[in-house]
């Protein structure tokens, strides 16, 4: 009996510079089952659309299918709330949503994969790695941050994260909030959330003022699941450093714990906002 597809989903605004290289890194993935990719784009006034359609011909010759949806309204919601309409007419395979920006590593669909292969509900992720970026605010501010439990231990939900049919059943449409990966990482407990070692690119934001942002959307973020669905928080998980364990990354590199601190200083005493925030 040939698996259902897995079904990836990936949200497009904007992404014309970004969604070629998300597409082909699917394309070197060394998972021999069927799959489904479904870019929505949402709101796109450059070639995301055009980009991402003439991938097609390289998906289909893998024997995978790739669709490209143009919707006109802008918001991630909206389009991740498409996408899964159209997965849930294709059967109960595991579901991966992935942000436009991702670059996978060729064994990390497979792994995926290959952990939700259970009946129990599941959520799985990759090893983040922070892409290069030019500005050497951002580097020493990643170098720190990787090092932290929760990035070192623990399965993000920055960028990708996928569940299994049970998994997914956990929750109904995508909800109107800022944070949808915390919401459904939050939705499974520590042991039902799974990392698989197998890492993936993630781009952070590019300079001191808009980490700043970004961190403070995340905050507010995580303050407005709080707010609506404060049960979600039993599932939070315990990986803050100790102050021990603090002081000693902190020596090992003062100039990250430095520029970390500085940027966590910046957030709880600057303008509170839920305006969008793009790290790029």
């Amino acid at each position: 009996m040939t698996p259902a597809p897995a079904q990836i989903i990936i949200p497009a605004h904007n992404e014309g510079g970004y969604i070629v290289d998300c597409l082909a890194s699917l394309l070197e993935q060394d998972h021999q089952g069927p799959v489904t990719t479904t870019v929505v784009a949402n709101g796109c006034t450059d070639d995301t659309v055009e980009r991402a359609l003439a991938m097609a011909p390289q998906f289909a010759a893998r024997g995978w299918q790739l669709r490209v949806e143009d919707l006109p309204q802008g918001g991630k919601v909206g389009a991740l709330n498409h996408g899964d309409h159209l997965a849930d007419q294709s059967g109960t395979g595991p579901r991966i949503y992935l942000d436009a920006d991702i670059r996978m590593s060729r064994s990390l669909l497979r792994g995926i994969i290959a952990a939700l292969e259970t009946p129990e509900p599941r959520y799985a992720g990759g090893r983040l790695v922070v892409a290069q970026s030019p500005s050497w605010i951002s580097r020493a501010y990643a170098r720190f941050w990787q090092k932290l439990p929760f990035l070192r231990h623990g399965t993000t939900g920055a960028g990708l994260f996928a569940v299994n049919h049970a998994g997914r059943q956990r929750w109904g449409q995508f909800p109107g909030i800022i944070s949808d990966d915390t919401f459904v990482r939050l939705n499974f407990s520590e042991a039902e959330r799974l990392l698989v070692d197998q890492p993936y690119s993630w781009p952070i934001a590019e300079g001191f003022g808009t980490l700043v942002r970004v961190r403070r959307r995340q905050d507010n973020g995580v303050s407005e699941i709080a707010a609506l669905y404060p049960q979600l928080l039993e599932n939070q998980g315990h990986d803050s450093p100790s102050k021990p364990e603090l002081t000693r990354l902190a020596l090992r590199d003062p100039v990250g714990f430095v520029v970390y601190a500085t940027v966590a200083v910046a957030v709880r005493i600057g303008k509170n906002n839920h305006d969008w925030a793009r790290g790029r």
